[in-house]
């Protein structure tokens, strides 16, 4: 019998008057600090953002990320699990909620902390307590053939991004059928398709976090000291 992977054992965290807490997560190599960094680049401008990263064993994508400048490097911690990277976004998320609070300390005014899960499969998903909403990401190169077989990540995360789409051709991956397979297992959740290379400012997704945080400060579960565009 498998491990209950939907179960998740921490308490979402109470949300007022602090930053918005993004998770993303997705398979090794599918483009996930790429996209971390394209979101920094775009969004710096107009929000106050810092970044957690975990590896089970280095700190290569949170040095990526400060040797691309993307945020001052205070702003970007990293977590070295140890684990599965399962284990440390859903089941003792105690190493990245302290790389958090630590950051939200040093940085009181921050609009949004993006937690970046090391490499995983198709059953990772964050927990409520250490992120708010959740990114999950795959590449057309996995095949296209994912959507359709769904995983807790494919089909509950608040935003499923399917990227590298200008490999498409070269790897014979269907677009068009895992649009039509990512709208059936995600019940309604919304879908973007990135191409970091052609699009680099990955503005779809970024336009994706501009609407959440606009919604979490109407309802007033976040702080607003940034204006949302």
């Amino acid at each position: 019998m498998g491990a209950d992977h939907a179960h998740d054992p921490h308490d979402a965290a109470p949300a007022h008057g602090r930053a918005l807490r993004l998770g993303i997560g997705g398979p090794v190599g599918s483009g996930k600090t790429a996209l971390t960094a394209a979101l920094c680049r775009t969004l710096r401008g107009e929000l106050e953002i810092a970044v957690v990263t975990n590896d089970i064993y280095t700190t290569e994508d949170a040095d990526f990320l400060r040797r691309d400048a993307v945020l001052p490097d205070d702003r970007i911690t990293a977590v070295r699990t140890g684990c599965c990277p399962h284990t440390a976004i859903r089941d003792d998320i105690s190493a990245n909620l302290d790389a958090v609070e630590a950051l939200e300390e040093r940085h009181p005014g921050l609009d949004l902390i993006i937690v970046e899960s090391g490499g995983d499969n198709l059953t990772a998903l964050f927990s409520k307590g250490l992120a708010d909403r959740q990114i999950f990401v795959l590449d057309v190169a996995g095949g296209d053939d994912v959507p359709r077989k769904g995983g807790l990540g494919v089909a509950a995360a608040d935003l499923l991004v399917i990227n590298k789409t200008d490999l498409a051709p070269l790897v014979g991956s269907d677009l068009d059928m895992m649009a039509r397979d990512s709208a059936r297992v995600r019940d309604g959740r919304p879908v973007a398709f990135t191409s970091l290379r052609e699009r680099p400012a990955a503005s779809e997704v970024a336009d994706w976090v501009r609407s959440v945080l606009r919604e979490a400060r109407r309802e007033g579960r976040h702080h607003g000291r940034t204006a949302v565009s």
